[in-house]
């Protein structure tokens, strides 16, 4: 099937609109936390845990993200061949991605609440001053009071829970072929590695639970929101059907495959009578 959202205003602002999403997220990576008042009790209770490497870095984190969605993307262009439904998918994934980003760093800008590991960051050597002023590095400090939510978490289960619903569409898993363990166990793969990561930010203490709870909320909703607005839904013989598709020529997939059948035309077509022109039962 040819590619049907092609070169467009349509298109334009689709990556116009992603752009700016990105832009701003970029932006607001580099702003500094509300400055928010931390008790000594919370400070001694909830911010004394110990200062610990990342068990997922940031590196590590952006590799996964961005690199299964457009390995599935490959899978339905080469594979499949069929360069709507990965077109359709990139855009659903990079709006998933952008709104997740930013909507993340605007509550943690907002919010300013302290890491499990806050009170080494302020005071490196493990010694209080007696107004609470932190002697540590100030970036250091800035980063520490952005732990809610968790950007590993929300950005983590909005890319690959995003692949979890691409892939739940494709296999039909909860709609035409129901009854296959197989397809249960690929369709939960990616929500379980995003699990992963999520939990292991409560591991190396740069988080408290809460904030994995609801940046793993944050972002699976706004990937299946974002799926949403391209497919049809999960539970429907259309599964896995973009919906650009199906409002272009109502086809539907079987066993994975479109039925490219061109779309008749509905133009009346002329009668042998009357020199070409169609009868009127009413003449």
């Amino acid at each position: 099937m040819p590619l049907i959202r092609s070169a467009s205003y349509n298109l334009f602002i689709e990556i116009l609109l992603r752009i700016l999403l990105f832009s701003a997220f970029c932006y607001m990576e580099s702003l500094n936390p509300f400055i928010r008042v931390i008790p000594h009790s919370e400070l001694e209770s909830n911010c004394k845990y110990p200062r610990h490497e990342s068990y997922v870095p940031s590196g590590m984190l952006w590799s996964i993200v961005l690199s299964v969605p457009c390995v599935l993307s490959l899978i339905a262009w080469a594979v499949c061949n069929d360069c709507n439904d990965a077109l359709e998918f990139l855009l659903s994934w990079s709006l998933a991605l952008g709104i997740t980003g930013v909507l993340t760093d605007t509550v943690k800008l907002i919010v300013g609440r302290p890491r499990p590991d806050f009170f080494y960051r302020c005071f490196p050597d493990g010694i209080e001053t007696p107004e609470l002023q932190c002697t540590g590095d100030i970036s250091d400090i800035m980063e520490g009071r952005k732990s809610f939510p968790s950007g590993h978490s929300s950005l983590s289960f909005c890319s690959l829970g995003i692949a979890s619903a691409w892939i739940c569409g494709r296999l039909g898993t909860i709609s035409r072929k129901r009854g296959s363990g197989a397809r249960v166990l690929t369709t939960i793969i990616p929500l379980v590695m995003a699990g992963c990561i999520a939990l292991s930010r409560t591991c190396d203490y740069h988080h408290h639970w809460q904030d994995v709870l609801v940046g793993s909320t944050l972002g699976f909703t706004v990937s299946v929101l974002c799926y949403r607005q391209y497919y049809n839904p999960l539970t429907s013989d259309l599964a896995g059907v973009p919906y650009i598709v199906s409002k272009a020529n109502s086809a539907k997939y079987f066993n994975g495959k479109p039925d490219i059948s061109p779309i008749k035309d509905c133009k009346e077509e002329s009668t042998p009578l009357l020199n070409g022109k169609k009868d009127d039962k009413w003449i």
